[in-house]
């Protein structure tokens, strides 16, 4: 089993899942040109898709998805909620008939998932789980194989019980450490509204949050974790490791760690993470 973030950030977040033959894509955030040429960069072709998850309707995790399925041939699995809100989405760059095109694409191709209840896409069991953000029905993913397990998590603004369960016992982690307090409350492009939905409980998690977790919150299991949807606005990547990388240090000693911290970048694919 391995993984490998296509891309994540501001700009849009995509990470691939292989198991054997099979292969989930976990949300489509990025445009289809961009997907379809960062799969060719890590040996991986578009048409051998397996099933893509979408966790969210915003536009940084399903705006690539409906120009995507011209590609792809894989049934789109979302809940209900989160179908009927990527259905309404529209922006001055897709123009008023958007939703008109998402409904026509995703008719007959899309699977009604639920946070909760198991479900499998080829030789991947996939464990959804709600986390708190402010979209209609935002998930995290769990992806089992052969008993090994490893997780997704993007767009949350606090780690709560459920999350922290989850997360147990998984052999590598995806995770968002999206900003940095001082850098968010500093951004001169950011209004003061947008500030203030990003550091609540339903907005992003930030690299302190994300530390806190990884010195008191975090089992240890995972060899490694992916820092993920590092803003490009009120983040540093610099910042952003040297933080998470203190924590570990900082983690008590009847608990030391070996994990190995990984950035994702914006603009090219990770390198494979194998478990």
């Amino acid at each position: 089993m391995k993984l490998t973030v296509l891309g994540s950030g501001s700009t849009g977040n995509s990470v691939l899942i292989v198991a054997g033959e099979t292969r989930v894509l976990i949300d489509a955030g990025l445009s289809a040109r961009e997907t379809v040429r960062r799969l060719a960069l890590v040996g991986e072709d578009v048409a051998n898709l397996d099933g893509i998850v979408i966790t969210h309707e915003h536009g940084d995790h399903a705006g690539g998805l409906r120009v995507l399925l011209g590609s792809a041939t894989c049934p789109v699995f979302m809940t209900g909620l989160t179908q009927q809100a990527y259905l309404r989405e529209r922006s001055s760059k897709t123009g008023t008939n958007e939703p008109q095109k998402r409904a026509d694409t995703l008719r007959g191709r899309t699977v009604e998932i639920a946070a909760g209840q198991d479900f499998r896409i080829g030789r991947i069991d996939i464990q959804p789980f709600s986390v708190p953000h402010d979209a209609a029905d935002n998930i995290g993913v769990r992806a089992t194989h052969a008993g090994t397990s490893v997780a997704t998590l993007m767009d949350f603004g606090h780690v709560n019980a459920l999350i922290n369960e989850r997360l147990r016992g998984c052999a590598a982690i995806v995770m968002e450490s999206n900003h940095s307090r001082d850098m968010l409350r500093a951004c001169p492009i950011y209004s003061w509204d947008l500030k203030q939905r990003i550091l609540s409980r339903t907005g992003h998690l930030s690299n302190e949050d994300f530390a806190d977790w990884l010195r008191d919150g975090f089992d240890g299991a995972a060899n490694t974790i992916v820092m993920a949807h590092l803003s490009q606005q009120a983040n540093n990547p610099h910042v952003a490791h040297i933080t998470a990388k203190m924590a570990l240090q900082e983690r008590s000693p009847l608990f030391p760690v070996n994990t190995k911290l990984v950035l994702s970048h914006p603009k090219e694919p990770t390198e494979w993470v194998s478990v």
